[in-house]
């Protein structure tokens, strides 16, 4: 598959997380159960969601990486126990709209980080994805993957 890569100005989007630690080969666990305790907070506290599920991933120079994962809300939005408003990062991005089953999400952020090689541009630290709405067909799932450049 080719991507189309591209810069972007990214606005921070408010968004409800848990904070977690992982590891690449346990993101296919660990995300999910986040995002499921993000929304079985959003259904008990009456939270009005403003769209799709997210995860923020911060390097942390050890094989894991420090997790922000959860939901799209209003500005207006508050958690409670381990549940924090937080945002995405915000400021000039680069980012590739992937297409298929999440298993394959690795091509897409190999494509951005090759396309800022290709175009001497560094990443800033965080990046982050953006899961379209959930379809029983993997060959549709759609996943925008954004990482944060240095000016």
């Amino acid at each position: 598959m080719s991507y189309d890569v591209k810069v972007v100005n990214a606005a921070p989007t408010p968004i409800l997380v848990v904070r977690r630690r992982a590891q690449i080969s346990q993101l296919s666990k660990v995300v999910p159960e986040g995002c499921g305790a993000v929304w079985n907070f959003i259904k008990a506290n009456n939270v009005t969601p403003r769209g799709r599920n997210v995860a923020v991933y911060r390097p942390t120079g050890t094989p894991e990486f420090a997790l922000e994962i959860g939901v799209e809300v209003g500005a207006g939005a508050a958690g409670g126990g381990e549940v924090v408003l937080s945002s995405t990062p915000g400021g000039e991005a680069v980012t590739a709209a992937h297409v298929g089953p999440y298993s394959m999400l690795k091509n897409a952020h190999d494509a951005v980080q090759a396309w800022c090689a290709a175009h001497n541009r560094q990443i800033a630290g965080p990046s982050w994805e953006v899961y379209g709405h959930w379809t029983e067909d993997q060959s549709k799932l759609r996943t925008d993957v954004f990482y944060l450049l240095k000016p």
